[in-house]
């Protein structure tokens, strides 16, 4: 066998090392310039807003359009691999990525902003699962373990760095600096996949299933808009989301029955037929349900009910991105232990940081919040490499680019889907919360004659009984918190069971 036909994850010498070592940073480079601007935009949202002469409701376009761009063109990643080839594909995306970015910057009205977002996102939607094929296939599967905890520190560290860079850059100077500061980690990520991705085969004219496409991008984009717009709306009062609700139901069992009966369906059902990837599917749904959650719920939670300010609540959110570096570089070291007992650990660990969260009060320290963060990204850097490693562990190599972007695609419907409804329990939990403690509330009850409450409250005067309604408010929308972090714990635990299924194979290449 010639040195050419030999595969770069089989090859041996420095020389083929380093090769590898430059494909793997600049994968992580990649990631993390997606990754940083996945969470970026809802930082300025309010100076977005007013600059723009927005309603509320018009300025969540912003946010919506780029998860729902990026929602219907992950899944096309494998075909579009197929047809251009890694090496063109992650280009073009990576520089349609920066345009889209500058575009955003430059937007004079929100239509242009909120195009410019969706053409963001469908162009940065391949960058993950094309950057993890390319990982998995550059490695030997003995080395996938620490080619995927290396992998893994660009797509956690992104969420964490952008929100808190680009917060000082907008109080500095304005909200397109958000955006500006996307630039020159596109160059620097640019020039590494310019330099170093290669093909390993030439792109060919594969057939694209239109049909399956246009009916799985519709499911995709309406469950998006449903669980985006649900809360705004009203949920399932509005004839907009019942709209959208029996859109994505009836796009999905059109989808379902054209790929069981078509000959070359958008989706290979042949995937799920491998045991581990389907149970890996799974697996990464309550990863991405756990992943982001406590970074939407804590912000708003340690600002509007603990007075937090923005520089501290960027400090504690900081603290889980420390927590997943550490969990990351653990599993260099640990990913030769069994996948099994690593994923029942990452989510015994967000079972334990939900459960610290759980039992904050309403003024809680920066170290009573610091370390469940940090605990809890070590748990996602400590869960996501055994994950991918059990997902892909028995897959046949030409699946991987197509069963990559099912499982990101998996994993974002569970983010969305978790904070959704996490978000929902919080506000009917705290509704909940205002009309059972404002029921105990009378100028006969016990607590009422305290001196620390007559001294607070004077329940004779309007502005005393103004400021106990404040008071009152504040408690039971730190009981809707803390009854959405129970969830979170009840997330992490129930789906241990399925580990037991997981098969075991040993790598022998």
């Amino acid at each position: 066998m010639s040195a050419q036909a030999i595969p770069l994850s089989e090859a041996k010498g420095a020389g083929a090392a380093l090769e590898r070592a430059l494909i793997l940073a600049t994968c992580v480079a990649v990631t993390f310039l997606y990754s940083m601007a996945v969470t970026v935009a809802s930082v300025t949202l309010p100076q977005m807003q007013g600059a723009l002469s927005a309603s509320p409701d018009q300025i969540a376009w912003v946010v919506t359009a780029n998860i729902v761009a990026t929602a219907v063109v992950t899944p096309l990643t494998g075909w579009l691999t197929s047809r251009f080839g890694r090496r063109v594909l992650c280009n073009a995306c990576v520089l349609g990525f920066g345009i889209a970015s500058l575009g955003c910057g430059l937007s004079d009205s929100l239509a242009e902003l909120v195009f410019f977002r969706a053409l963001q996102g469908a162009s940065g939607a391949p960058l993950v699962p094309l950057s993890q094929a390319i990982v998995l296939d550059t490695y030997a599967k003995r080395q996938h373990g620490m080619a995927i905890a290396l992998f893994g520190v660009g797509s956690v560290v992104g969420p964490v760095v952008g929100p808190v860079l680009g917060g000082w850059l907008a109080e500095t100077y304005n909200w397109r600096w958000v955006f500006y500061m996307i630039l020159p980690f596109t160059l620097l990520a640019l020039i590494g996949s310019l330099a170093f991705i290669r093909d390993r085969e030439a792109g060919s004219k594969v057939r694209l299933d239109w049909l399956g496409f246009l009916l799985l991008s519709t499911t995709l984009a309406s469950a998006q808009l449903m669980l985006d717009r649900g809360e705004r709306a009203d949920w399932f009062d509005s004839g907009e989301i019942v709209t959208w609700a029996a859109l994505a139901g009836l796009a999905l069992y059109a989808f379902i029955a054209h790929s069981a009966t078509a000959e070359r369906p958008f989706l290979d059902p042949r995937l799920l037929a491998d045991r581990n990837f389907s149970i890996g599917v799974a697996l990464v749904f309550v990863f991405g349900m756990l992943n982001f959650t406590p970074m939407t719920l804590l912000p708003p939670m340690l600002q509007g009910v603990s007075g937090y300010p923005d520089s501290v609540i960027g400090f504690v959110l900081g603290a889980r991105g420390l927590g997943t570096m550490t969990g990351f570089f653990t599993m260099v070291f640990a990913s030769r232990l069994d996948p099994r007992s690593m994923i029942v650990l990452g989510f015994v660990l967000q079972a334990a940081a939900g459960w610290q969260l759980a039992h904050l009060d309403v003024n809680p320290s920066t170290m009573d919040v610091f370390w469940p963060m940090a605990l809890q990204g070590y748990g996602v850097g400590v869960l996501w490499v055994p994950i991918t490693m059990v997902a892909f562990s028995t897959l046949h190599d030409r699946f991987v680019s197509e069963a990559s972007a099912v499982f990101h695609m998996v994993r974002n419907i569970g983010s969305s889907v978790h904070i959704s409804l996490s978000i929902t329990l919080t506000i009917h939990m705290s509704r909940t919360g205002y009309a059972e403690l404002a029921e105990r509330v009378t100028p006969y009850s016990a607590s009422a004659s305290m001196p620390w409450v007559t001294g607070a409250w004077n329940l004779e005067d309007l502005r005393g009984l103004a400021s106990l309604s404040r008071e009152i408010t504040r408690q039971a929308t730190m009981i809707g918190y803390l009854d959405a972090f129970v969830f979170f714990v009840a997330t992490s635990l129930v789906v241990l069971p399925l580990v037991l299924l997981i098969r075991v194979r040993r790598p022998t290449h």
